[in-house]
């Protein structure tokens, strides 16, 4: 056998291995959207298979209308407040990472190191006193413990992200802007942000899809039915109801995950540019 013929067949092999491992880590979301066009909860359990033997569209219609609210609420509201967090995360995630990848300060990475250790505190841990300051500033039953933390730099994982992206940018464009008169300020805005724009649209789209589904937040914070997010909303139904039809939770699922997916890949190739660079610059 030549080596060209044990390259061929090397490269078959991994295709497979891809090809299966994909299977695998895809399906349970294609069970998921088949399952929601199910019609009973016997046909959705009953077997592995996501191919519906009646097809039927009850699940979306009776679950959007199975709250007090019609799960649309739900929905505006979870973006009333994801796309300001989206928003504050990478405004301040920017400016965090450009003053500790480009100034020099006192203890700087002592600094930083003390960012990058609140890496490894559970979230647990800063619930209680987080409930406890926001209790006394008078913003629980609001979205404002869900937003404004994020324009203060608190996603640490973001501000690391875009520190490396930018320790691996040449200072010789900003020498030159500096040269042509250009403050730290404009050096920021007119040739490090569109130089690091492929990271800062992976921190957008990680904190987009993981605010959008997030459930302990709101659940802490929020008290009001009106203001509930898509994941409260679908918990409710679930609580409201004693053996209710899964399909209506499987399609109101589906309507939840649909926004994150149409926004990755509408901009996947910005994202994993930025996430191979963020990961190999150092």
């Amino acid at each position: 056998m030549t080596r060209q013929q044990k390259y061929k067949i090397q490269t078959i092999a991994r295709y497979i291995i891809l090809i299966a491992v994909g299977l695998v880590m895809i399906y349970p979301m294609i069970w998921m959207v088949g399952a929601s066009f199910k019609a009973t909860n016997a046909e959705i359990f009953g077997s592995i298979g996501f191919i519906p033997k009646e097809f039927t569209l009850d699940g979306y219609k009776n679950g959007w209308f199975a709250s007090t609210y019609q799960f649309g609420r739900y929905m505006v509201n979870t973006y009333k407040f994801v796309i300001p967090k989206v928003i504050g995360t990478v405004v301040s995630s920017a400016i965090a990472a450009y003053g500790f990848s480009r100034f020099q300060f006192k203890a700087r990475g002592f600094w930083f190191a003390l960012m990058l250790s609140t890496l490894f505190l559970p979230q647990v841990v800063l619930n209680v006193p987080q409930f406890l300051l926001f209790t006394k500033w008078g913003w629980v039953d609001s979205y404002l413990p869900l937003v404004v933390p994020s324009f203060f730099a608190c996603d640490t994982y973001f501000v690391f992200m875009l520190v490396q992206f930018m320790r691996g940018i040449s200072r010789e464009l900003e020498e030159a802007a500096e040269i042509d008169g250009c403050n730290s300020f404009k050096r920021f805005i007119y040739v490090v942000l569109p130089m690091v724009q492929p990271s800062l649209v992976s921190c957008a789209l990680f904190q987009f899809m993981w605010s959008s589904n997030d459930f302990m937040g709101p659940l802490i914070y929020l008290n009001s039915t009106k203001k509930f997010t898509a994941s409260l909303g679908l918990r409710m139904i679930m609580d409201t109801e004693s053996g209710f039809d899964w399909n209506k939770t499987l399609a109101l699922s589906v309507i939840t995950l649909l926004p994150s997916l149409i926004v990755f890949f509408l901009a996947q190739d910005q994202f994993v540019e930025g996430i191979a660079a963020g990961g190999v610059k150092g």
